[in-house]
């Protein structure tokens, strides 16, 4: 059958294989670092409680049938090791069953950690790396061409994360269709990059031009995505510049760089055949072709929520997360927001206490302290920070937990700050928490301060609470 395959993408599925398997390990990698603070047995939301409350049917995982941290480290720390094999091309020498079930190794892992990752894995970035990667497990290896119907899916996945982001954004905040939102966006954005403060000090002319570029790139090159090359090519790679600008002006995690991922399936790298292609084997076309009717059957859900007026944002439409909906910032924050905590050893909190504040990797606290870039590494508690300064509902589940955390000294919470002001040997007696207003110095403050950020005090967001305190709470 020579329509079932594409010679002329084999370096395009060599190149989108190996930075797929690159991706993971990254994910496996925040998972191993992060998971006992986080959904451990003493994490914030511990991944026990939450399978007594939630059957295997609505989310399917491997710790649905056991848990404990030393079996979750070795699951996180496998995938560390899988991805890493794939990434140096173990799959390529393999038989074509044995590369397929290579691949669905990663992809199984990480499913059973998203399925209890709870708030802590919510993010549209964790269904759309499960997505990619389980069609990537039926692109083949060197036994044989890249299919043309799995080619074809990855383009669909493509499409429906920029044209749905562009469409959340027009029926959305109204300065996306002002092009006004990009003069707040790089302020208010959940984690700044180190280039952040210099983007949002662009001329707004410019910041137009940014805004109108986004929707074209959203809203019409991936049109061109299933037209004849070189066409696609050009909008594969017009996605992959628009993407690595969006890299250098903040931290999203993998969003971007899976993104890009995605557009290099769609390169025609002109000459790159090989000059034998073996004929793809029977059982496999079978195999291929059944999946693909089962992704198309179900991608019924992400068209309809495309089209509807009340479209929303990453959501999956099956426990295995195999079609989802994609968006992203469907309002932007016109100002921002950050919860500083602080910790006192006196024995009685004052205003006048010695109040010493703890300090994140990623998110903004103190105003000189510059950002950096930590994506596609995954910061998971500085990003519900943010969510927490928009509204105390979003911090409901796991704020207090943190606090409680942070009396104790917990060794594994503190991993995840940049620093804490106290001792090992010596937690604070109390702690709280204040919400502050953070806005960008301007070029003259920054030169006589050094001070990227200005901050006003708001308001109290928690007063000052003890461990005794916290252990009386239902």
């Amino acid at each position: 059958m020579e329509w079932f395959t594409a010679p002329d993408y084999w370096l395009s599925r060599l190149v989108f294989q190996r930075a797929l398997a690159g991706l993971y390990l990254v994910a496996f990698l925040t998972a191993a670092l992060q998971f006992r603070a986080l959904i451990g047995q003493r994490g914030m939301l511990p991944v026990p409680r939450f399978v007594e409350q939630v059957s295997f049917r609505v989310a399917p995982s491997v710790f649905q049938l056991h848990y404990s941290d030393r079996f979750f480290a070795g699951c996180a720390w496998s995938g560390v090791a899988v991805s890493a094999a794939l990434a140096a091309g173990l799959d390529s020498l393999l038989p074509l069953w044995g590369a397929m079930l290579l691949w669905l190794v990663p992809w199984a892992l990480y499913l059973s950690i998203v399925n209890v990752g709870q708030t802590w894995y919510s993010f549209g970035w964790e269904s759309l790396l499960l997505e990619v990667g389980f069609l990537a497990a039926f692109l083949g290896n060197d036994d044989v061409a890249p299919p043309v119907v799995v080619l074809f899916l990855l383009w669909w996945i493509l499409f429906r994360v920029e044209f749905g982001a562009g469409l959340i954004k027009m029926r959305g905040d109204a300065c996306w269709r002002k092009l006004t939102c990009l003069d707040h966006h790089h302020e208010t954005q959940p984690m700044p990059g180190p280039l952040s403060w210099f983007f949002h000090h662009l001329p707004r002319p410019l910041h137009r031009v940014e805004t109108a570029a986004n929707h074209v790139t959203q809203l019409v090159v991936p049109v061109l995505l299933f037209t004849p090359q070189p066409i696609a090519t050009a909008a594969a790679s017009l996605m992959i510049v628009t993407q690595l600008w969006l890299v250098l002006s903040g931290n999203f995690s993998w969003l971007n760089w899976i993104t890009i991922v995605l557009a290099l399936s769609a390169v025609d790298f002109q000459g790159t055949a090989p000059s034998s292609v073996p004929e793809a084997p029977l059982w496999y076309q079978v195999v291929v072709l059944a999946v693909a009717a089962l992704l198309v059957g179900l991608s019924y859900h992400p068209v309809a929520n495309m089209i509807s007026r009340r479209q929303i944002m990453n959501r999956s439409f099956d426990p295995l997360h195999l079609v989802n909906t994609y968006g992203a910032f469907g309002s932007v924050s016109r100002v921002r927001y950050e919860v500083v905590i602080e910790g006192t050893a006196d024995d009685v909190p004052r205003e006048d206490s010695d109040w010493r504040e703890y300090e994140f990797k990623g998110k903004p606290g103190d105003p000189r302290h510059w950002p950096r870039q930590f994506a596609p590494y995954h910061l998971r508690l500085d990003w519900l920070m943010w969510f927490a300064a928009l509204s105390p509902a979003y911090a409901g589940a796991w704020f207090g937990a943190l606090v409680e955390r942070l009396l104790e000294n917990d060794r594994a919470t503190l991993k995840l700050l940049r620093r804490s002001p106290f001792p090992p040997d010596a937690p604070p007696r109390y702690i709280r928490a204040r919400l502050f207003r953070y806005r960008y110095t301007t070029w003259r403050e920054l030169r006589e301060t050094g001070a990227c950020w200005d901050r006003t005090y708001v308001r109290e967001y928690l007063p000052p609470t003890r461990l005794a305190e916290l252990a009386q709470r239902p």
